[in-house]
């Protein structure tokens, strides 16, 4: 194993420790750069997607992995920002570049009005109350037809930078690497804030938190609209990639999507938000891909996608709860210290008991 021997404070502040992290991560940045012009439009596109939603699990993973506050309303946050894009854009007129930072501050505005009624609630309760806003405003959707086309929808064009076009899918591709490379750097930077840290506190055992001075009401509240600007501005990227919004694009089982991309990849982690999200997009098109060569009996159900979601998510709580940024860990560990790796490294001991679990 590696040891880092830290001599000061801004030792703590380095983005790498240790300069062969640098060295992978710029290899990695160079493969991202340079994908283009090796593939086709179809793996383009859904890297694109996949690079939305990476920044969607960055927003969820800070209220629900680094928190501990389900959601199952982060559906109705995403379409908040991708139809504050369409009707600014499509319908007044706006600037893209207006429009798209607007679209984070109506979906964080959202997230604290959800935030400040429920703070009280936690758990199975507080996942309930999230997910009666997303049917309330999918209801809102269909029914606001001046604002968002009602069932029809809205027709989004690509922005532009002057007289660059983002028409092409190579060039959307570039702009959403850039906001995913933004967001990983401000989420890897909150994390360490003292703000991160009191998320985290919360998340571990509310008693303690306030015994420590933490003020819990506004912890939550902070996370929950931190976490709701995520989404919008992810909503607000969505729009122009798909070139349009519809109800049908936002349901209740969105949320779940998300919320499996989380705990597939990694709880309270970064990385885990990328790994999940990057896996979700990826199997998603190949349970499209492959549905030839499944029984017609089993393709022809209606919700097959979802009920695969449900196999996967049950698994990995099964077998691999750190999921699948925990299983890397678990493997680079081994190959550390091998032969000297013990199987019980990485289990969680509850150091404390929970006085708030009969709440």
């Amino acid at each position: 194993m590696r040891f880092k021997l830290k001599k000061t404070y801004m030792e703590d502040l380095k983005l790498f420790p240790y300069k062969a992290d640098m060295a992978w991560y710029g290899l990695l940045l160079m493969t991202l750069l340079l994908f283009p012009l090796v593939a086709g439009h179809y793996w383009i596109y859904n890297l694109t997607l996949a690079g939305i939603y990476c920044i969607v699990s960055l927003g969820l993973n800070i209220l629900t992995g680094s928190t501990g506050q389900i959601s199952l309303g982060h559906a109705a946050f995403f379409a908040i920002g991708a139809y504050a894009v369409g009707y600014l854009t499509t319908i007044l007129g706006w600037s893209y570049w207006i429009a798209l930072p607007l679209a984070g501050v109506a979906a964080a505005v959202s997230g604290l009005m959800v935030a400040v009624p429920a703070l009280r609630l936690s758990g199975l309760y507080l996942a309930i109350a999230t997910m009666g806003f997303g049917f309330i405003v999918e209801q809102v959707i269909v029914q606001w037809k001046g604002v968002t086309g009602g069932a029809n929808g809205l027709l989004i064009n690509r922005p532009s930078i002057g007289s660059w076009h983002l028409t092409s899918d190579n060039s959307y591709y570039y702009l959403v690497i850039a906001m995913v490379a933004i967001f990983v750097l401000l989420t890897k930077n909150l994390t360490r804030s003292p703000a991160g840290r009191a998320f985290v506190a919360v998340r571990d055992s509310e008693v303690a938190a306030q015994t420590m001075g933490v003020p819990l009401a506004r912890v939550k509240v902070q996370a929950f609209v931190v976490s709701a600007f995520y989404t919008g501005i992810a909503g607000g990227l969505f729009a122009p990639l798909i070139n349009f919004v519809g109800p049908d694009n936002f349901t209740i089982v969105e949320s779940i999507n998300f919320i499996v991309m989380i705990i597939v990849g990694g709880l309270g982690s970064v990385h885990g938000s990328i790994f999940g999200a990057v896996f979700i997009t990826l199997l998603s098109e190949f349970i499209r891909i492959s549905k030839d060569l499944i029984p017609a009996f089993l393709r022809e159900q209606v919700g097959f996608q979802t009920a695969v979601y449900g196999l996967v998510l049950m698994l990995f709580i099964l077998f691999e709860p750190m999921g699948i940024y925990g299983r890397w860990l678990k493997l680079k560990y081994l190959f550390q210290v091998f032969p000297l790796y013990r199987k019980d490294t990485f289990r969680r001991v509850r150091r404390f008991q929970r006085s708030e679990r009969t709440r």
